[in-house]
Order: structure tokens, then C-alpha cells, then sequence
């Protein structure tokens, strides 16, 4: 049997990519400057060999290969059914690769997420090359992903990305996190609003579906409405088919905790970035991107839906976050950074976790005040970074 068999996963993926074929196409990231973010931070960039994606493909084909032959064996006639995941998940030996792929079979989902953090930067050839393999020996994959730079994808044509596409990248992540300038070099994302503008649209006339990620919070108490504004004005520019929302956190691991300690970052508070993404919300216009919110980094996961029909909907949740009484939006934070909560509705519905967080919050505030409260929350939150 194949337990030996292992392929290189990279980090991280997008949480809607956590049913996916994972596969490492780069190790780390290019860049790796952006001050809010801790993941390749003391880790060297390299491109993979095609031959060496290759053969991971192989190995995956094995591995699939290998789960249908053990389905088989316990008569499930090749299906990755709960029989064939326990036997997986609760015998030593198998690889984390192995697990994985498994998982992935047992979904169903027919997806497959490129890692890691810009697989763009790879000459279109190579990757093309990479994609047909990948496409020849698992037939059964619909949507091929991945994340990307927009600074790396001004300098592809739209004839490469055509190319790209074609031989089966569907979609593309990328990390706008603010259309303000001024912010954009504070941070040090190394590119500018005009040209996550051409990158989007570069994507998108390739055929590509696009995903563009949104940091509120990032402006801080100083420049929230500037980055509000000025990165609702660039997703207008481009209407992409996602807009994801991932709420700053600022543990220790960051580097832009540095500048939070210093002074020089005020965080916003709940609250304030509550207001914050009312005024993004408000400001976009023109387009029919799908917003979301699927992180517990962010405070109201309720803001999200398709443009522009559901924008009402999704200000409506943060207008009745807005009025809840100081108590209520207290439980609410708390809970929701906890878990418990995944909307205000929640507050009505379940009185016995409504009684059992007023009951930490008085714990807490009685051994340190609402700084400890406060405290606790963060803690709760940044595990999520």
C-alpha cells in the first residue's frame, strides 16, 4: 500500500480552499515585504522545477490511486466514503500528504489550490506546462486556483494569462488589502492602486474568475476612511467576481507591530472598523462582485452577498450591530471572537451562552477591568492569524 508516498504542501491556502487539492507549485514568497504579514517572514523564495511539480502530480495520482484500491478492499467499490477516511485518518503511517488528498477524494470538491504565495511569477510556459500535466492525469479537476501579486501580473500580457487559462488556471487570488497609495507604501505591498486596477482587469479579460482580498483596520484610527474610500474606488474600477474581507490583527509575530507600538498605528476598535466597513460597503458602486466575509478575523460575517442587490442586506448588519445597547455589543464580541457567535441574532437565541459570557465578562472585568476584557478578546481573535 502506498503509506511511504508524500508530495510537498506549502503553508497556507484561502479558507474556501480548505477542501482542495493542495499542491506546491513556489516555496514562499517573492515579495515577502508587506509589513501585516507574518507567514514567509526568515523564509527564502525559490521556483520549483517543472519536473519536480511533476513528479508530485505523479505521486498525488498514486496516492488517489492507491485510497480507490483500499476502498475497494472494504467494499466501497471505489468510492472515499467514511469507512475509507476512518481507516486513513486512524492507522499510523500515513503521510500528511496522504491525509490530505484523502480528505480532498472524500469531498468531492474537484478543486485544486496552487501554493503558495505567487505562482505568476513563474514563466507561462513552465506553468502551462505544469497545468496540461496536472489536467491530464486528474481528468476529474473543474477548478484550478491560486494566489498571485498584482505587481506580478502587470508584467504577463493578457495573451499569456489567455494561454494560462486555457490550460486550466480558473481563478486568481490576490491580495489588494487597500486602493490608497499612501497606505500601500506604509505597508510596503510594493504596488500601487492604478495598478492593482490593470492586474484585476488583466485577469479578467483573460477569462479568469478574480478574487480580491480587503484588509479593513489596515488604515487604522488614522487613515480608516482614506483606505474605506479609496479601496472601494479601485474594486469599482474592476469589478471582480470576489471581494473577500480578512480584518487586521496585529499579534506579536507581525511585523507591523512594531509600528503599533510605537505609536505610530493606533488599532481601530471593533466599533470603529464596524464604521469602517459601512463606509467601504456604501462606496462601492457599479459593479456586481460577491462580498465576503468568511475569517473569524472578521467581527460581522454577515456582510456578505452579491452586488448590488444585497447591499442593503449587509449594511442592515451592521447598522443592527451598530445599535445594540453597550452590554449586548460587548456579549456579541466577546462570543463571536470565542466562537459562539456568528451573528447579533445569535444573542436572542441561545440564553444559556448569553449568560455564561456575562459571566466571564464580569470574571474578567473583576480581576483587571475592561483592559483585561479587552485583552482577553485579542488573545481570542489573533489565534485565527
Amino acid at each position: 500500500m502506498g503509506k511511504t508516498l508524500e508530495f510537498e504542501q506549502g503553508p497556507i491556502r484561502p479558507p474556501n480552499e480548505a477542501r482542495s487539492f493542495l499542491l506546491r507549485i513556489t516555496r514562499n514568497c517573492p515579495w515577502n515585504q508587506c509589513l501585516f504579514c507574518p507567514i514567509y517572514k526568515n523564509r527564502k523564495f525559490s521556483l520549483r522545477t517543472v519536473e519536480e511539480i511533476k513528479q508530485d502530480i505523479r505521486t498525488a495520482r498514486e496516492m488517489a490511486d492507491d485510497i480507490e484500491a483500499i476502498s475497494v478492499k472494504l467494499g466501497d467499490k471505489g468510492r472515499t466514503t467514511d469507512q475509507v477516511i476512518n481507516q486513513i485518518f486512524n492507522s499510523s503511517g500515513y503521510s500528511n500528504a496522504y491525509r490530505s488528498l484523502a480528505a480532498w477524494l472524500y469531498y468531492g470538491t474537484k478543486a485544486c489550490f496552487l501554493q503558495d504565495a505567487d505562482n505568476l511569477v513563474m514563466k507561462t510556459a513552465d506553468l502551462v506546462e505544469v497545468l496540461e500535466f496536472l489536467k491530464e492525469k486528474f481528468p476529474e479537476i473543474s477548478r484550478v486556483t491560486t494566489y498571485s501579486r498584482a505587481r506580478t501580473i502587470v508584467r504577463k500580457s493578457v495573451e499569456s494569462l489567455k494561454k494560462i487559462r486555457k490550460a486550466g488556471l480558473n481563478r486568481v487570488h490576490v491580495g489588494l488589502e487597500t486602493g490608497y497609495d499612501p497606505l500601500l507604501k506604509l505597508v510596503k505591498k510594493g504596488v500601487t492602486g492604478a495598478q492593482h486596477i490593470d492586474a484585476g482587469q488583466k485577469v479578467l479579460k483573460a477569462g479568469m474568475e478574480l478574487s480580491e482580498y480587503v484588509m479593513p483596520g489596515l488604515g487604522g484610527q488614522g487613515l480608516w476612511k482614506e483606505h474605506a474610500e479609496a479601496t472601494a474606488n479601485v474594486l469599482n474600477q474592476i469589478n471582480p467576481h470576489f471581494i473577500r474581507l480578512r480584518s487586521l490583527r496585529v499579534p506579536e509575530r507581525v511585523p507591523l507591530r512594531e509600528m503599533v507600538e510605537a505609536g505610530e498605528l493606533q488599532m481601530q476598535t471593533d466599533d470603529m472598523l464596524a464604521e469602517e466597513v459601512r463606509v467601504f460597503i456604501e462606496n462601492l458602486d457599479g459593479i456586481n462582485s460577491t462580498v465576503t466575509s468568511d475569517h473569524m478575523m472578521n467581527l460581522l460575517e454577515g456582510v456578505s452577498g452579491k452586488l448590488p442587490g444585497d447591499k442593503e442586506k449587509m449594511l442592515d448588519v451592521i447598522r443592527k450591530y451598530q445599535e445594540l445597547p453597550d452590554t449586548e455589543r460587548l456579549v456579541y464580541r466577546f462570543g463571536r471572537r470565542g466562537g459562539a457567535y456568528r451573528s447579533t441574532d445569535d444573542l436572542k437565541t441561545d440564553a444559556v451562552t448569553y449568560e455564561k459570557i456575562e459571566n466571564l465578562i464580569r470574571e474578567l472585568k473583576a480581576k483587571g477591568g475592561m483592559a483585561e476584557v479587552e485583552k482577553t478578546i485579542n488573545e481570542m481573535v489573533d489565534q485565527y492569524v
